[in-house]
This record gives structure tokens, C-alpha cells and sequence, in this order.
């Protein structure tokens, strides 16, 4: 069972602007709605679908919280600028930011090549360390929140995901090492691991691995996009303040 957001008469994210990455669908867009929720101003960085983070914006604005749309490459430094600032004229500074944006190809072992691994390294991991570099300098003096999302098969690998699960791993290194660097500002540094997510990304993977992955976990089903936001809106908060350089396995207890 979820948890409740906050309430509004006591929003626990109110006042803080949030970055979210890959937030038009799918687990982006569940945690931009859930920040949103907890009282924080979101923008909803999308790569291409503008109407899916329209879409979201408007939810979310519905429920009386502010959010804006706003594209970006992620993996192209000058995009990545350019929709911090936006973001930052916006709302202000940047309180929080998830590093969301990512892509999946299955291939077996002999079919991996070279473009689909820039690719997916690129978008996975290195998109992760160019916005946070970009964040960084409107993060205010009292601190902030940096969530980084990568998987379970970091820890657990499965057979035609290795270039996916390495760039995961390119993903939890790196925010150990930050949480050193930025912890005497007071910006902590975590990541969440999912195991299979019941999203659009995940929808072309074989039967067979998703019943196979469902079996091997004591929860009995595949994760739904708001199990994932709900982590994500506990490392954001102020509840997790004694915690960072983490990956947070949210995984329903994947073996």
C-alpha cells in the first residue's frame, strides 16, 4: 500500500522548486505528480513528447500545486543549461533534482554494439552528471536533494540487459562519490533501484521476463510507477536528512 502525500495544510516539500528528469511518463511522471503533492513547484523535463508532459503539468496543476513543461536533451550540455535556467526564472533556485531520464535495449551478448552502448551510457549515466552539474550552482546555501534513479539489476543482472544494468552501475558509483564531494554543502545524494516497473519502457520486454521477474518476487507483482515515487519523495525530503551516498533498493525484494 502507498503512503499518503503530505497535506496541503502541511506540505512537507512547500517552498522548494524540483527538477525532474524523463518526468513526462512513467516513473518520471508519477514522481513529478508525488513532489507536487508534497508541496514542491515541479518542472517536468521531457526530450520530445511535449503533449505527454503537458499532460502532466495539468494534473498536476489540478490539484492547486505550480509545474511547467520543459524540453531538453539531457545528454547535450547546452540543453541542459538551457532548461535549468528556464526552470530557475521560473520557480528560483533549485531545491531538488532527480535524475530520471533513461532508455533500455534488451540485446543478447552478440548483438550489443557500439551505438546502442554510447546511447544508453549516455542517456543513463552521463545525462545524470551533466544536469547536476548544471543544478548545482542554483542550489541555495541551506542544502538540497539529489535522487538519482537506477536499477536493481546493478546488484542482480539478467541475461540481455548487461549494457542497461552497467549503465545503472554508472549511475550508483557516482553518487557515492558526490555525497562525499557535496556533503559539506549540506546536498545530499541517493539513488533508488527498481526492479521490472510496470511503465511504457518496460512494456516491449518479453512475457516470459516479466513473469519470471513477478515470480521471483515475494511481493508477488511488478512495481507500479508510485512505489517508486513514494522512495523518491522520502530521499527529497527532509526525513531522509541523515542519509546520502545510498542506493535505496526498491525493489519489492527481488531475488
Amino acid at each position: 500500500m502507498s503512503h499518503s502525500p503530505s497535506t496541503l495544510s502541511n506540505p512537507r516539500l512547500a517552498g522548494r522548486t524540483a527538477i525532474v528528469t524523463g518526468g513526462s511518463r512513467g516513473i518520471g511522471a508519477a514522481i513529478a505528480r508525488r513532489l507536487a503533492a508534497d508541496g514542491a513547484r515541479v518542472a517536468v523535463v521531457y526530450h520530445s513528447n511535449r503533449a505527454e508532459a503537458d499532460a502532466v503539468v495539468r494534473a498536476i496543476r489540478g490539484t492547486g500545486a505550480e509545474a511547467i513543461a520543459v524540453q531538453a536533451d539531457v545528454s547535450d550540455a547546452a540543453s541542459v543549461h538551457a532548461m535549468v535556467d528556464t526552470a530557475q526564472r521560473a520557480f528560483g533556485g533549485i531545491d531538488i533534482l532527480v535524475n530520471n531520464a533513461g532508455i533500455l535495449a534488451s540485446q543478447p551478448v552478440g548483438g550489443i554494439d557500439q551505438a546502442s552502448f554510447d546511447r544508453q551510457f549516455r542517456t543513463n549515466a552521463f545525462s545524470a552528471i551533466l544536469v547536476s552539474q548544471a543544478v548545482l550552482p542554483q542550489m541555495p546555501a541551506r542544502g538540497g536533494r539529489i535522487v538519482n534513479v537506477s536499477s536493481s539489476l546493478v546488484f542482480r543482472p539478467r541475461a540481455g540487459l548487461a549494457v542497461y544494468a552497467a549503465s545503472k552501475a554508472a549511475v550508483s558509483a557516482p553518487t557515492q562519490a558526490f555525497a562525499l564531494e557535496l556533503g559539506p554543502r549540506n546536498i545530499t545524494v541517493n539513488a533508488v533501484a527498481p526492479a521490472m516497473t510496470r511503465t511504457d519502457m518496460t512494456a516491449p520486454l518479453p512475457d516470459e521476463l516479466k513473469a519470471r521477474t513477478r515470480d521471483a518476487t515475494p511481493l508477488g507483482r511488478l512495481a507500479e510507477p508510485d512505489d517508486i515515487a513514494d522512495a523518491v519523495a522520502f530521499l527529497a525530503s527532509d526525513d531522509s536528512r541523515w542519509i546520502t551516498g545510498r542506493t535505496l533498493l526498491t525493489d519489492g525484494g527481488f531475488i
